[in-house]
C-alpha cells in the first residue's frame, strides 16, 4: 500500500507542478501552452517526460529526494511582463506547497496509536518529499525554479551566461549535495527543520520510506 500511495501521490504532485507552470504562463500571455497540451494532467504532453517524470521517479527510488520535474517549455517572449515570467517559475513550488498542505490535513486525521500501519506512513513520507522538493527547487541555480524566479530581474548578459551554464550548474549542484557532507547536512537540516515546524511526524515519514523501499528489507 505504501509504495502505491507514494508513487501515485508523487506522480500527481509532479503533474500538478508542471500544470501550474503552464496555467500561470497561459494567464500571463503564452497561449501556446494550450496548443502544446500542457493544460492537462497528461504527462505525455510535457516537453521532456524524461526530466519531468522519469528522473524524479529515479531519484525517489534511489534516495527519497523530492527532485522537481523539468519545466514545460514556455515561450517567455509572449509573457506580458517580467513579473509574469517570475510568477511562472514560482507557480511550480507553490503547487508542491498546496499538495503539502493537503497532506498535513490528512495526517491530522491519523490515529494516535497504530499510525505506522495503513496509509499514514506513505502520506507522511510523501509530505516530507514535498518539503524536500520545495527546498531543493528554490535554490537559485539554473534551471531550478529558484533561479527562474530571479532570472527576469538579472542583467541580460548575466542571465545569458547562467542560462548557458544551466546543465553544468545542475550537475555540480547534485554532486555537491551528494558528496560534500557540510552541504548535504545543511540541506537536510533545513528540510527536517521545516518538517518539524510543520508537524510532520518524522518517525512515521521514515517508516514510510522504509516501507516504500521494500526491496532493501
Amino acid at each position: 500500500m505504501t509504495f502505491l500511495i507514494v508513487l501515485i501521490g508523487w506522480i500527481f504532485s509532479l503533474c500538478l507542478h508542471e500544470y501550474a507552470h503552464a496555467r500561470v504562463a497561459y494567464a500571463g500571455g503564452d497561449t501556446s501552452v494550450r496548443e502544446k497540451g500542457y493544460l492537462s494532467f497528461n504527462p505525455l504532453r510535457y516537453t521532456d517526460p524524461v526530466y519531468s517524470l522519469v528522473m524524479p521517479l529515479v531519484f525517489l527510488v534511489m534516495g527519497g529526494l523530492g527532485l522537481p520535474g523539468g519545466a514545460v517549455y514556455i515561450e517567455h517572449a509572449r509573457l506580458r511582463s517580467r513579473h509574469w515570467d517570475s510568477a511562472v517559475s514560482l507557480a511550480g513550488p507553490l503547487a508542491n506547497v498546496l499538495v503539502l498542505l493537503a497532506l498535513l490535513v490528512a495526517l491530522g486525521l491519523a490515529p494516535a496509536a497504530g499510525g505506522g500501519t495503513g496509509p499514514w506512513p506513505g502520506l507522511a513520507f510523501l509530505a516530507l518529499l514535498q518539503v524536500s522538493a520545495v527546498v531543493l527547487n528554490l535554490i537559485p541555480v539554473p534551471p531550478l525554479d529558484g533561479y527562474g524566479i530571479l532570472a527576469p530581474y538579472l542583467p541580460r548578459g548575466l542571465r545569458a551566461s547562467m542560462d548557458r551554464a544551466s546543465g553544468t550548474a545542475m550537475l555540480v549542484l547534485f554532486v555537491v549535495l551528494w558528496y560534500v557532507p557540510p552541504v548535504n547536512d545543511a540541506f537536510w537540516g533545513v528540510v527536517y527543520g521545516l518538517a518539524t515546524a510543520l508537524g510532520i511526524p518524522q518517525g512515521l515519514a521514515f517508516e514510510g520510506l522504509r516501507q516504500f523501499q521494500f526491496w532493501r528489507r
